[in-house]
């Protein structure tokens, strides 16, 4: 697969040096900016998952009217954690 480049960035010289000051062995500042940048994408790909999947609870509350509460689903994991450890500890 080809690679593609991202548009360099110019900066305050402070924020370069404090990025280079936090470079770990064998790192580049290149590879630093290369993680940031993968992180961020992560990160928003998350958000906006988490996201998408509130609206679509809301509009399935809204739909059909079912709800439920956070006892019970706190309940409900409670439940299944202590079937994970109770499966693990045999």
């Amino acid at each position: 697969m080809k690679t593609a480049t991202i548009p360099s960035l110019r900066v305050e010289p402070e924020l370069r040096e404090a990025a280079e000051n936090l470079l770990e062995e064998g790192e580049t500042l290149s590879s630093f900016v290369e993680l940031a940048v993968r992180t961020q994408v992560e990160r928003r790909t998350i958000q906006r998952d988490f996201i998408a999947q509130g609206l679509a609870s809301l509009e399935q509350y809204e739909r059909t009217g079912e709800y439920f509460s956070v006892d019970d689903v706190l309940a409900d994991l409670d439940a299944i954690i202590e079937e994970a450890e109770a499966k693990a500890s045999k």
